[in-house]
């Protein structure tokens, strides 16, 4: 275990977001000396989502010159550093190559551990950056690529106890909008276009409510806003109203779940907390529901600042610097990958949902 700060450069580019931060762990405390992030959001908007190819030529690009910013704004130099850490996966494969490669780069030429971070326990760690979060937590993960329960004991230690059986739930907020024709990024146009429209006026169905357990699903809901949208003309109210319907259904389908998520961890530990994390995390009614929801159930709730919600680099900082901290490191052979389940055993032995070559999906 190191003694002292560690002070950690990490790259993330596990998606269309190009990033890189300087983050100190001393004493249990982050501090985020930098962190710079280069939006794709224009690259792909002629296409309806993220091409994987033009992502990885992007994040290549831009590395070089986020890297740079980072690492000088922060004030430390490379002798400054104690290690660094990238995106291993899982996510688009070629972005993911690119900055795990950069990382290893960096690490050969400068004689600095690399630690290879799973993106997922970037998220998971992430309300770390902001305030203090003792282990054990509940955590829900709800992003664009995954939606899992989690029981989270400490670094590298993750017990799955749920997750979505087809689609998450970011990704039903994506669809969604690429089929109500909303510009900008999925998550945030459907927020925006549900401020105005009226819930419940569409109905739609909340998958799985009525199964016990965690598992979670949400490809039927996607199916249930087309046929919503090709039922009457699409009018701009017609829209919001399916915004605002779809997303009060994604909010019940996850505060009964977390509901029983934390009637289950409540007879694990005394420990009361349930994080939320992730790019749907972002979400303010969802956070406000969820807010509600263990509050009834005498759990604190904590999320991360929105800045840290989505895609980003501190948080793969900070999982670097707590391995490091830790004694743990990786060798420069590690390779990318694809997927990268947080309870990979379990997802191994009872994979909730398709496995193959790349691996268990969660």
């Amino acid at each position: 275990m190191m003694q002292g700060a560690v002070t950690v450069l990490g790259i993330e580019t596990s998606c269309d977001e190009t990033a890189a931060a300087v983050v100190r762990l001393e004493n249990g405390r982050a501090e985020v000396l930098s962190e710079h992030v280069a939006s794709q959001t224009e690259d792909h908007a002629l296409y309806g989502g993220v091409v994987p190819e033009i992502a990885a030529r992007a994040h290549v690009e831009r590395l070089d010159s986020l890297i740079r910013l980072a690492t000088e704004e922060a004030g430390v130099g490379w002798v400054g550093l104690t290690g660094i850490a990238a995106t291993a996966g899982p996510g688009l494969i070629g972005g993911v190559m690119a900055g795990l490669s950069t990382a290893k780069a960096i690490a050969l030429a400068r004689g600095l551990p690399l630690v290879a971070v799973n993106h997922l326990e970037g998220h998971a760690l992430s309300p770390r950056l902001a305030e203090e979060v003792s282990f054990p937590y509940l955590l829900l993960l709800v992003s664009g690529g995954h939606c899992q329960f989690v029981f989270v004991e400490g670094v590298g230690r993750y017990r799955r106890l749920g997750s979505t059986i087809d689609d998450a739930a970011g990704e039903a907020f994506d669809k969604t909008a690429k089929l109500l024709g909303l510009a900008g990024q999925g998550g945030p146009a459907v927020e925006r276009a549900a401020l105005t429209g009226a819930a419940g006026t569409v109905a739609l169905p909340r998958p799985l409510l009525d199964r016990p357990g965690l598992d979670m699903s949400f490809s039927g809901l996607k199916t249930a806003v087309r046929r919503a949208a090709e039922e009457l003309p699409l009018t701009a109210q017609r829209c919001a109203d399916i915004c605002a319907s779809f997303q009060e259904a994604v909010a019940d389908i996850l505060a009964v779940k977390s509901a029983r998520a934390m009637e289950l961890v409540a007879g694990l530990t005394d420990r009361r907390t349930l994080v939320v994390a992730g790019g749907v995390a972002a979400n303010k009614g969802l956070r406000a529901r969820l807010e509600a929801e263990a509050r009834h159930h005498d759990f604190r709730f904590v999320a991360p600042p929105l800045r840290w919600c989505t895609d980003n680099a501190a948080m793969i900082a900070l999982a670097g610097a707590e391995r490091l901290r830790l004694g743990y490191s990786d060798p420069l052979d590690t390779p990318a990958r694809a997927r990268w389940p947080l309870d990979e055993a379990s997802a191994t032995a009872t994979p909730v949902y398709g496995a193959g070559k790349k691996g268990a999906k969660a």
